[in-house]
């Protein structure tokens, strides 16, 4: 791992050019009354597996955790909800989830927050033990998260003093499965997904009688896409949400590997790495993604169209931004998302080339060996990225720890964190609020496209606020290319408009594991909480549209 120091900035920042300025110890168990609970059933994660078991049973604990000097007293459950096919209310999947629920709270006044990650194919336990529970995992990021024994930690930034948390496990993931006669490949598409994950929330609010409670959506990744047309989904089911985070989003599919998207990220991480061709190096983060967006969108993108064509000077300054010699950008056609035959970025493979290391397409910062039979690993199996590399051994044995130990949820079945299977066999066609299948390339390909949901549920629920989150250095969901789907999306009401935010954070696509960044965002999400929470005439918009939609 190289030690760089990044560039001067500021934990989180909004910056209006970019176009958005219109738009006790923690986990310490209290035992008594914890009922532990071993899961003997078998959970197979292919696309013909199924269960039959229908019962909704669970592990449920006591703890005590400390936020902002204040002693929280808190249940965790772990484990199962069936949900139900809304014809014939025959149980179809079961599904997996953890929750975190402040004690003697009323239902009206505690908010209910559903988290999940994306794939599509992946547990929650990714963003469950790094991002805002009560207790989370310790990284070494940017650097490499060194062998067992690993530790958690008390959870200063944890959301649960503003929300009850919801960790959702999608069906083929985690020990979520479907029942038979159903399948988990039933389940394994756009649609089929929000529906179910709809229905287990809706199964959650009766079960706990938080029907009257505000509700929040947190998704990550393909999480955000999967936001976007739940969100909708439940508006059409009369469940109207309060506020919705989108974390390393990805709108648009037909945008993914945008070069004009993606070069403020680039630049980001050629910073970081000291690889500007600009002095002095510059000390404000957010200022230079602006200065660098400017470029993307202007001369950058008409050099993109010009090539083969070129004009020296923007190939210089391409140069500059990047780190990369001009001999080399032009041998890429000036494309800095250009791929490898094996499916290498050339960009993340060849900035630190000279010193032997790649950067991590999730996290810039991090680099890894890339020479020898470590350059020759499929860079597309499982956690090579670089950025995966540095954190799946401390997730994987401390998810194991939390489980089984702390929250004492026990079961015979391997967990499936990443569900491979549930990506090679994904529906992506999607049919948006219009009743149109809207992504579709120039070849006629399916290309999801769930910008016109957002835009489509903002519009329907006006007391709806929406918290864009990006980290600089994410390759993956480069932020500049959010901003973009976001400026362009069917949204024309630019006082629905106000209602969303953006925020950036000196992270990668994994915002929370970098510490200060985490903190950032935590108080960006309080300030979201505490503003739509506050506001009771909203409140009492969004309640009535409910009721109304639900009759």
């Amino acid at each position: 791992m190289t030690n760089t120091e990044p560039a001067s900035v500021s934990p989180q920042s909004s910056h209006d050019s970019l176009g958005l300025s219109t738009p006790a110890a923690a986990g310490v168990s209290r035992k008594s009354g914890d009922q532990p609970f071993f899961d003997p059933i078998a959970y197979g994660n292919g696309p013909d597996d199924a269960v039959t078991e229908t019962a909704e049973t669970a592990a449920v604990t006591h703890h005590l955790v400390t936020i902002g000097g204040n002693t929280i007293k808190y249940t965790a459950t772990a484990g199962h909800l069936v949900i139900v096919d809304p014809s014939s209310s025959q149980p179809v999947a079961r599904m997996f989830h953890v929750a975190f629920t402040q004690d003697n709270q009323k239902e009206e006044t505690r908010p209910v927050t559903f988290f999940y990650n994306g794939g599509p194919g992946s547990s929650s336990v990714f963003v469950l033990l790094g991002s805002f529970a009560p207790r989370r995992i310790r990284t070494s990021m940017p650097g490499f998260t060194p062998p067992a024994p690993y530790s958690m930690e008390d959870n200063p930034d944890s959301l649960l003093d503003k929300s009850d948390l919801v960790f959702i496990n999608p069906v083929g993931t985690g020990y979520s499965a479907a029942i038979a006669p159903k399948k988990n490949r039933d389940f394994w598409g756009v649609d089929q997904d929000a529906d179910s994950i709809k229905q287990f929330i809706k199964r959650f609010l009766t079960k706990h009688n938080r029907w009257n409670s505000p509700k929040y959506l947190f998704g990550e990744s393909y999480g955000t896409a999967r936001s976007c047309v739940l969100a909708y989904r439940l508006h059409e089911d009369g469940v109207d949400l309060n506020g919705i985070t989108l974390q390393s989003s990805i709108l648009d599919y037909t945008q993914s590997g945008n070069p004009v998207g993606t070069l403020p990220t680039a630049a980001a991480d050629a910073c970081y790495h000291k690889k500007l061709g600009i002095a002095p190096r510059p000390t404000d983060l957010g200022a230079f993604a602006e200065e660098v967006a400017q470029f993307a969108r202007t001369d950058y993108l008409a050099a993109l169209r010009k090539f083969p064509t070129t004009d020296s000077a923007i190939v210089e300054k391409l140069s500059e931004y990047t780190g990369i010699d001009k001999t080399t950008l032009l041998a890429w056609s000036l494309d800095i998302t250009s791929y490898d035959s094996r499916g290498n970025s050339l960009f993340l493979t060849t900035l630190l080339k000279s010193q032997g290391l790649a950067l991590g397409a999730y996290d810039g910062r991090v680099t890894a060996i890339d020479t020898g039979i470590a350059g020759k690993v499929d860079p597309n199996s499982g956690g090579n990225d670089p950025t995966m590399t540095a954190v799946s051994g401390v997730y994987t044995t401390m998810w194991n720890v939390y489980l089984n130990e702390q929250l004492k949820y026990t079961s015979n079945s391997s967990f499936t964190d990443l569900n491979d299977q549930a990506f090679q066999y994904w529906d992506f066609g999607h049919i948006d609020p219009t009743g149109e299948q809207k992504g579709v390339d120039a070849k006629g390909n399916v290309v999801l496209y769930t910008a016109g949901d957002l835009a489509a549920v903002m519009a329907l629920n006006p007391d709806l606020k929406v918290l864009s989150a990006n980290g600089f250095y994410d390759y993956v969901t480069p932020f500049y290319q959010t901003v973009l789907d976001l400026q362009q999306m069917p949204l024309l009401s630019q006082q629905v408009r106000q209602n969303l935010s953006a925020r950036f954070y000196p992270s990668g696509h994994m915002i929370y594991l970098d510490g200060g960044s985490r903190t950032a965002l935590k108080a960006d999400l309080a300030n979201m909480y505490e503003a739509t929470v506050s506001d009771t005439q909203a409140l009492g918009r969004i309640r009535a549209l409910q009721a109304r939609v639900a009759k």
